[in-house]
């Protein structure tokens, strides 16, 4: 089969599980088939020393959950409901969903699921003298820890988790564009650099014709650095978000 950039979106879902069913299954729900390849899965990266040692060099800290697997990971060291804190802070609608689901239900969620929506906060803007743990995974941006250093505060990392990145073969990518893959679901700047590395070929199908369907404008200008033709930010990388642009653009299509 030889894609079809007029026809339905059939995207390629590359973020790890357990999301990538549950994103599959929301697009299955809407009408949309998808192919699932795993890129990376997530290990444990911290232990509950780590935990103590950063939070007996704070007072009552800020907590900042940039994912939901930084959420998990973290719950495996100790009950978040346990970790001393003055406000805990979701980057995103799904971390504050896993947050909910331990029971807690104080949460602030910045209007833009990014460094950029948390650093607006109206908190954290005269945060002078405060301790701010950061929940992520292995490396990251750091825009939000130098943003709050700038306003004088001490910013700390749990590292909760870290990415096992897959070895995929050049006869994987073959797959992808024989079953007629004609949209790629991008959730991070880190997977963007590794399947634009894979898709690295002679005639530039992915690079010139395939849809590159990415969740941030930070993504989208990467995107665009790097060659890509297509690209659509969705502006959210919830399952909605990514659900609603592929509705668009099969109205387009249409």
């Amino acid at each position: 089969m030889v894609a079809n950039l007029n026809a339905k979106p059939y995207p390629l879902i590359t973020r790890p599980e357990p999301q990538a069913s549950q994103l599959a299954s929301t697009l299955k729900s809407a009408g949309f088939d998808s192919l699932q390849q795993t890129f990376f899965t997530y290990q444990a990266n911290a232990s509950l020393d780590d935990l103590h040692q950063v939070v007996e060099h704070c007072d009552n800290p800020w907590l900042i959950f940039v994912s939901v697997a930084a959420v998990n990971f973290a719950e495996q060291l100790l009950s978040i409901t346990k970790w001393p804190n003055r406000g805990i802070i979701a980057v995103g609608t799904a971390t504050e969903k896993a947050l909910k689901q331990l029971g807690i239900n104080d949460i602030l969620v910045p209007n833009r699921h990014n460094s950029e929506g948390v650093l607006a906060l109206e908190p954290l803007q005269n945060i002078s003298g405060h301790d701010v743990i950061i929940v992520r995974g292995d490396g990251g941006r750091e825009l939000i820890a130098e943003g709050l250093q700038a306003r004088g505060a001490s910013s700390h990392y749990i590292e909760s988790y870290k990415r096992d990145w897959q070895h995929i073969s050049a006869e994987q990518v073959a797959y992808w564009r024989e079953k007629g893959i004609n949209t790629l679901i991008i959730s991070s700047n880190a997977l963007l650099e590794s399947v634009v590395q894979l898709t690295d070929n002679d005639d530039n199908f992915w690079q010139n014709t395939c849809l590159w369907l990415v969740v941030s404008e930070r993504i989208a200008r990467n995107a665009k650095q790097l060659g890509l033709k297509r690209i659509v930010c969705t502006n959210g990388a919830n399952d909605q978000a990514i659900l609603s642009a592929l509705t668009q653009l099969e109205t387009i299509n249409d």
